[in-house]
């Protein structure tokens, strides 16, 4: 195997703000957009990022001229000289690599750093350029892991290699979650299987407890691709014992499948908070909040539901020949409370799809929402599958009534920890799909997630959304996302999102909109120390059979087997 580096060009311009300019030296058509680029300049190491390859002359008649009328040597030269090939290249780093290696100073300079008399080389923000005729060269395995972490490191989890030279390229698992993070791409680009991937490092390494919430039932147990039939296997199936999957509603089961418990809503765990978020799912009115806190003033916060539903809606009995409201009544109750009957009624009336949600009882089995904080604190990780409740009702309400609770337990026990010194928190990742229904301009102020992508990464918990319109995620959300691997995006709108209040965006934009419409994903953000596109890996027996070192995964199935025998 030839391990020596390879040139493929030098530095002839550029600056600091925008990009630097390199003569290539080799085929243009062995270095491409987004190759991961570093520059030899003395003791300095410079990172970057292929963003454009342009044709250069320096004669405009010789390009115009068709090569094969030249002879072979000459038409060689006029490619190297007259006619040749510049990129532009995006520095992200500068790293001090020190004298010569073999030298007398270097082993001076590693002595320093032993001793601790200068600090340890580590990735710096560029903040000069490297001089001209600067050697140019791709990436190596080493450059690789020296900036993004060593594979075989138990921190890091590899996410996918590199397009040229299929190097792997790892994430800091700890460090991902120390943040929210988004998982972005249009519909069809694989962002499911490339979450799952996400999800089962976080798993396997045990870097936090993890929630999913499931609105399509796709991660607990084994499911079947829509794009190749082909079994995708669950999080349930590797991780028996770490995963509990837990069913909306009595009776739930997902694909065919008991899940390990149900989760029924107690009326008494509804809040009006909870019932404003539902302000455009029912199309509430402006009165609504004037009627709650009227409910909750008569009936108290825990039993204001009930009582609110128990109540007969446009009943009437005759009083001396006149028709007045029955006893039992909304508008009865509204009248005493001074409340404006027809708000009190149109709200009872718009209320009713959530008075007859199936799961939402007066005295459930078990407390379900108790159980799944439970299993979360104890170091497992619970995916929760909406079963046959999916509509947004369902995934609005549920959601956000769970990580009210979650976000309560969480600033409780870390305020807890910072006070006495135990029981450290357990970092807790909410994955969320669809998130641009709960997290639009109209509902991010008012559900826990918002939140918690603002607030609560200091109490341990963060976020992984997963969504197809980032550009529908309000912006302050965004903002806030420590990591974002996107997929293809054919939206100018859900591109400029994915890459705002990014270094180098513009670069990056048609970067991101030429990706492969499958399994090529931009690695951005916080969480990684610079851009990168990877070709990320597939979701397959082959990633089990490596990340848990099981055989059993990478065998070969019987219908896998008789395609390769012809039958």
């Amino acid at each position: 195997m030839n391990n020596s580096p390879k040139y493929v060009g030098y530095i002839v311009g550029g600056n600091l703000k925008d990009n630097l300019t390199v003569r290539l030296t080799v085929p243009s058509h062995q270095v491409q957009e987004g190759a991961f680029v570093v520059v030899e300049s003395g003791d300095w190491l410079f990172h970057g990022l292929v963003t454009d390859l342009q044709l250069g002359d320096t004669d405009p008649r010789f390009a115009d001229e068709s090569g094969s009328r030249l002879p072979a040597e000459l038409a060689a030269m006029l490619h190297g000289q007259t006619l040749f090939t510049n990129l532009q290249m995006l520095p992200a780093l500068m790293m001090e690599r020190g004298p010569e290696p073999g030298s007398p100073e270097y082993q001076q300079w590693l002595d320093a750093i032993k001793a601790g008399m200068i600090p340890k080389p580590r990735a710096l923000p560029v903040k000069t350029i490297p001089p001209h005729r600067a050697q140019v060269r791709l990436a190596s395995e080493g450059d690789i892991a020296e900036i993004f972490g060593d594979p075989a490191d138990k921190d890091n989890f590899v996410i996918g290699s590199t397009r040229e030279q299929d190097h792997p390229v790892a994430i800091d698992l700890h460090k991902l979650v120390q943040r929210s993070s988004g998982v972005f791409g249009a519909t069809g680009t694989g962002k499911s299987f490339l979450t799952r991937l996400l999800l089962a490092g976080l798993i396997h390494h045990n870097a936090a407890s993890v929630l999913v919430l499931d609105m399509h039932n796709e991660y607990g147990f084994d499911d079947t691709s829509s794009d190749t039939n082909e079994r995708v296997t669950g999080l349930k199936t590797k991780f028996p014992s770490r995963v509990q999957i837990v069913g909306l509603g009595a009776g739930t089961t997902i694909r065919g499948q008991n899940p390990d418990f149900h989760l029924e809503v107690a009326m008494s765990d509804i809040m009006p908070q909870d019932i404003e978020l539902l302000t455009r799912e029912l199309n509430l009115k402006e009165t609504t909040p004037t009627t709650l806190d009227a409910l909750v003033s008569t009936f108290g916060a825990r039993n204001w539901f009930k009582a609110f539903k128990e109540m007969k809606a446009n009943a009437v009995i005759e009083d001396d020949g006149k028709k007045i409201p029955a006893p039992d009544s909304v508008a009865a109750w509204a009248r005493e409370r001074g409340v404006n009957e027809m708000a009190a009624e149109g709200l009872h009336s718009k209320l009713s799809r959530v008075f007859n949600l199936a799961y939402v009882v007066e005295k459930p089995a078990m407390d379900g929402i108790g159980e799944v904080i439970k299993a979360l604190e104890a170091g497992k990780h619970v995916v929760l599958s909406f079963g046959k409740h999916e509509s947004d009702l369902d995934y609005l309400l549920v959601s956000n009534l769970l990580t009210r609770r979650i976000r309560e337990r969480w600033e409780h026990t870390t305020n807890e920890f910072r006070t006495t010194g135990k029981h450290e928190p357990r970092p807790l990742v909410i994955a969320v799909e669809e998130a641009h229904k709960l997290l639009n301009r109209e509902m991010a102020a008012q559900t826990s997630f918002s939140t918690i992508a603002r607030e609560l990464r200091k109490y341990y918990v963060t976020l992984l959304i997963i969504d197809q319109r980032p550009s529908q995620i309000y912006d302050e959300v965004m903002s806030q996302l420590g990591t974002r691997i996107s997929g293809w995006l054919g939206d100018d709108d859900d591109i400029r999102a994915v890459l705002s209040g990014l270094a180098g965006r513009e670069a990056l934009r048609g970067m991101l909109a030429r990706l492969q419409p499958k399994e090529e994903v931009l690695l951005l953000g916080w969480g990684v120390p610079m851009p990168l596109p990877v070709r990320s890996r597939r979701y397959d027996d082959t990633f089990w059979q490596e990340l848990l070192g099981d055989k059993a995964a990478g065998s070969k199935s019987e219908k896998q087997l008789k395609k390769e025998l012809g039958f």
